[in-house]
């Protein structure tokens, strides 16, 4: 729970930021594994009511249970800071990012409070920026010309799940909640059209009941409309309506990254990949050992900087330090490809 100081504080001219971008940026202590911090400024934004919608996974969900209500998101700590102390912070210049990323959540003041944050770092930082919008609340192409205008060159839509029925149940209809399927797809053909092919993200999550076949195809069916794929792995938030829910094996994650990969960067399709009569996915139709020895399938899927190299590595935003590494942050050394490598097809 944040302190009573800052429960009135809302955006836009406070917001959030992920443990890793506070540390990153100098405002908290902390350490990062191999020293690689986060390249990418997460924000998000911030009010009272947290967020109005019920996605049972989430940890901004209205009905998480309210000890632990916006106290963590995808996994971590999110700490509260005006916006002003943030910019100035990045205007001193000693910092690693490569892209700031600005999220709405399920909000009515969202829409505007993200173009006024976007703007405010437009003009005072040379870093690109990306938005996280929430299509319930938007009015179609319109707010995306805003968005676009204010100063954001790429935006991503968490479309979360793999299917219309898991969508329904988990973040629609089913849990109470206020989003419908045809409204994100119907946004992310809106936002190719405003931002152009492939400078759009769809957020998948893995491990929320889908079979591997119906994950790659719809990584297959976004890749076709012009959206690219940024993949995570499922982690249970306490307090949420999913807070028992086992994460996804690592083998099949580790699958469902590889034919990401192939998808988004290397021409191939759902439909070179073979599934077994279950949905998993058993052969990829091209010989796997040249992708695994790149390393990049099984780094963290994102928004690139200014140099084209992913920036938003979001790390351990899927795992604890302790445990294996799902989305690598870094660049996969030689021992950690030799243990992916062991990883595909049947964890050691």
């Amino acid at each position: 729970m944040e302190n009573e100081e800052l429960k009135n504080k809302n955006s836009p001219e406070y917001v959030k930021t992920s443990l890793a971008g506070s540390i990153s940026l100098g405002m908290e202590q902390g350490r990062f594994t191999r020293g690689v911090g986060s390249t990418c400024l997460n924000i998000l934004l911030k009010y009272e009511e947290v967020c109005f919608a019920k996605c049972m996974y989430c940890g901004l969900a209205a009905n998480r249970e309210p000890a632990g209500r916006g106290s963590s998101f995808i996994r971590v700590k999110w700490p509260v800071y005006s916006l002003e102390s943030m910019l100035e912070k990045l205007e001193e210049g000693r910092h690693p990012f490569k892209r700031v990323c600005v999220s709405m959540v399920t909000h009515p003041r969202a829409v505007d409070d993200a173009c006024t944050v976007i703007s405010a770092f437009t003009a005072r930082t040379e870093l690109p920026v990306s938005a996280l919008l929430t299509p319930t609340i938007l009015k179609g192409e319109a707010d995306m010309r805003r968005i676009r205008d204010a100063g954001a060159d790429r935006v991503g839509i968490a479309v979360d799940t793999a299917t219309e029925p898991l969508f329904d149940s988990m973040r629609g209809k089913g849990a109470g909640g206020p989003h419908k399927w045809e409204r994100y797809f119907l946004a992310v053909g809106e936002a190719v059209a405003v931002f152009g092919k492939y400078n759009v993200g769809t957020h998948l999550i893995v491990g929320l009941g889908e079979t591997e076949q119906e994950m790659a195809r719809i990584i297959d069916d976004c890749f076709r409309m012009g959206a690219l794929t940024h993949l995570f792995s499922f982690y249970p938030e306490s307090g949420s309506a999913l807070e028992n829910r086992p994460q996804p094996a690592l083998d099949s994650y580790r699958r469902i990254q590889l034919a990401r990969y192939l998808i988004n960067e290397e021409g191939r399709g759902y439909s070179d990949f073979t599934f077994s009569e279950d949905g998993k996915l058993i052969d990829f139709g091209v010989d796997i050992a040249p992708f695994i020895e790149k390393g990049i399938p099984f780094m963290t899927s994102g928004c690139p900087g200014r140099d084209g190299v992913m920036a938003c590595n979001r790390p351990f935003s899927n795992e604890r330090p302790s445990e294996p590494m799902r989305n690598y942050h870094f660049m996969p050394n030689a021992d950690d490809k030799k243990l992916i490598a062991s990883q595909i097809w049947g964890c050691p």
